[in-house]
């Protein structure tokens, strides 16, 4: 039978520092993500500026990780990609693009959270 080098909680903490690094170089490296936090500080601001109610801001948080999880995976589908052919490859640009439609289609989730959220405030519906 094999030795556990680590236990549980050794193990758990090292899994976190390396998903601690990950967050940083997202955050520091990948320019759609800073786009999308400087996006999503925007409309934290709106949610203090309207006061938005407990459940607007619980969809607002949940749709702004929806869209930055995905745009993490995105980036790691296409630096993978990239990896296994630095040249363009038409399977690899079809994989690309599949990986970036989902990210559009959690943005436009996002767009329609946003628009039910704060069209009403904007213009007291």
């Amino acid at each position: 039978m094999k030795q556990k080098e680590d236990s549980f909680l050794l193990g758990r903490l090292k899994s976190f520092k390396y998903a601690l690094t990950g967050l940083y170089k997202l955050i520091t490296t990948e320019d759609s993500i800073i786009s999308q936090l400087c996006i999503g500080t925007i409309v934290m601001i709106a949610g203090w500026y309207f006061d938005i109610s407990r459940t607007e801001w619980m969809f607002q948080i949940l749709a702004l990780g929806l869209v930055l999880s995905i745009e993490g995976l995105n980036t790691a589908v296409e630096k993978i990609a990239d990896f296994i052919h630095p040249d363009y490859h038409k399977k690899i640009g079809f994989i690309k693009d599949i990986s970036a439609g989902a990210v559009t289609f959690a943005a436009l989730t996002a767009v329609v959270i946003g628009l039910f959220i704060y069209l009403p405030k904007i213009f007291n519906l």
